[in-house]
């Protein structure tokens, strides 16, 4: 049998290292727990979708949530062929089923596989949902008289089409520009290549062969996993390039010149897009941890923001509860309610490529102009690999007051999601309307990470202050 310690549900499902703890024992663990919460929950005639992506095995270990929940009398319908996350959540809802499991780690390196489980809605399981699946672990599933069908179903036409008609092809189509597509060796391969050919769109795609080692790098839509993508547009002189991650829900983008363009930036530009153009109504959301461009945004438009934690969790709530536009978070992941309450890195590529056909500007001029509308707004974030001492050290000295960082002192301080200190930048001065530097310390609630993230006017000033939370954080114990 398998280890119920070594499954724990956490915000979007289960992930653990591949014959370590991610063994098919731990995956039909899992897939039990599931079973039982759809047996207690519904009818489950309504079944459940089961997706999987390009990682080690993951086709197998779909195989096996099928084989187990079928025994329960649970009809299953399974991805007949590599599919995005997104995909799979467009299918739960398309096909009114129960919930989704999909068989992915994302963005994590190739040694990693998980369990991501979708609710009937078409987005990740709100934490209540989590927490009862992860309450029957180890309780025994009920067998039926006899086993429920599997059945293999093609998630991605149906999420392909979804997509095309949600952006204006049309306009994509007349507008001579030429775009990167970069895979990462995800499940995001050939969909967007596929929309272009199908339009008559230029394009060179790149990693586009199914490699679960990944070629040596994490698919995360990051620098410095992008530089291919980054060598690639100038080379081949495209316009933009944009990149998904190993499951395709979470987007990132190069300018013209080979310039990274963070999720920030991307989220800014679809924003002022949305409000501008679309004028659709409703509320925006975004994380504790991603820019500030998106507040002065959202006050020129006269739009409700609302800040929450850390993790699309918070972003889906509240798309449930409330009128919410667009919701977004620091790692790429941003969701439009419109078309589900979901990340979607495909979604969010072609309408990109929509932006800029509509506005008659590459991504760089996009980016270019919004710094001059809304100020200078840079960006950057470290990851620091400490043991938990040192990072439980660095949390409480940090809660315990600090004056200043680089000589800038500390004005006042936010603690919604990890210790964010907004400092009194000189430099800013001389900037007009110079965007409000502040450094944020959260400690990773599963692993030794401590992450410091900051955003400022200037590069130098990032680069400055990231360091000083380094510095800060390596020496909380002396």
């Amino acid at each position: 049998m398998g280890n119920k310690t070594a499954v724990k549900f956490g915000t979007d499902g289960w992930r653990g290292i591949i014959a370590d703890d991610f063994t098919f024992d731990n995956v039909r663990l899992a897939a039990s727990a599931i079973g039982n919460y759809v047996l207690m929950k519904k009818d489950p005639g309504e079944g459940v979708c089961i997706g999987y992506d390009t990682r080690f095995q993951s086709q197998v270990f779909a195989r096996a949530v099928a084989e187990v929940l079928s025994a329960a009398g649970i009809p299953v319908k399974i991805a007949d062929r590599i599919t995005p996350t997104p995909a799979l959540s467009y299918g739960v809802r398309a096909h009114g089923a129960m919930g989704g499991v999909m068989i992915t780690s994302s963005h994590n390196p190739y040694q990693w596989n998980g369990v991501k489980y979708k609710a009937w809605y078409g987005g990740s399981g709100k934490p209540s949902i989590m927490a009862e699946i992860e309450s029957y672990l180890g309780k025994p599933l009920p067998k039926a008289s006899a086993p429920a069908k599997i059945e293999e179903t093609d998630f991605l036409t149906p999420f392909v089409e979804a997509i095309s008609s949600f952006a204006d092809l049309d306009l994509i189509s007349k507008s001579g520009l030429k775009f990167g597509i970069d895979c990462m060796y995800g499940a995001g391969r050939g969909i967007l290549a596929g929309i272009f050919s199908k339009i008559g769109v230029d394009f060179v795609e790149i990693r586009a062969n199914v490699d679960p080692l990944f070629g040596g790098i994490n698919p995360e839509p990051i620098e410095p996993h992008i530089r291919v993508l980054q060598n690639t547009v100038v080379a081949e002189k495209c316009h933009a390039g944009l990149v998904t991650d190993g499951d395709a829900d979470r987007i990132g983008a190069v300018d013209e010149y080979g310039n990274f363009v963070d999720p920030h930036k991307i989220f800014s530009v679809l924003l002022q897009w949305l409000l501008e153009r679309k004028q659709w109504p409703g509320d925006v959301t975004r994380a504790f941890n991603t820019t500030g461009m998106i507040d002065r945004i959202c006050k020129r438009y006269g739009r409700t923001l609302h800040e929450h934690g850390i993790g699309f969790k918070y972003v889906c709530d509240l798309m449930l509860e409330k009128e919410i536009l667009i919701g977004g978070e620091e790692s790429g992941g941003i969701g439009i309610k419109r078309h589900l309450p979901e990340r979607d890195g495909l979604l969010n590529a072609l309408l990109i490529a929509n932006v800029m056909a509509e506005e008659g500007r590459t991504l760089g001029q996009l980016v270019a102009r919004l710094q001059e509308e809304y100020g200078e707004h840079q960006y950057g974030r470290i990851d620091l690999h400490i043991d938990d001492d040192l990072k439980n050290a660095a949390i409480a000295k940090a809660r315990a007051g600090v004056k200043q960082f680089v000589g800038m002192p500390v004005e006042r301080v936010k603690t919604l999601d990890g210790i964010k200190f907004f400092l009194k930048n000189p430099e800013a001065a001389s900037k007009p309307n110079a965007a409000e530097t502040w450094l944020l310390l959260r400690a990773s609630g599963t692993e030794p990470l401590l992450r410091i993230y900051s955003e400022s006017c200037s590069k130098e000033s990032v680069a400055k202050l990231l360091e000083a939370g380094r510095e800060f954080a390596m020496n909380s114990l002396s």
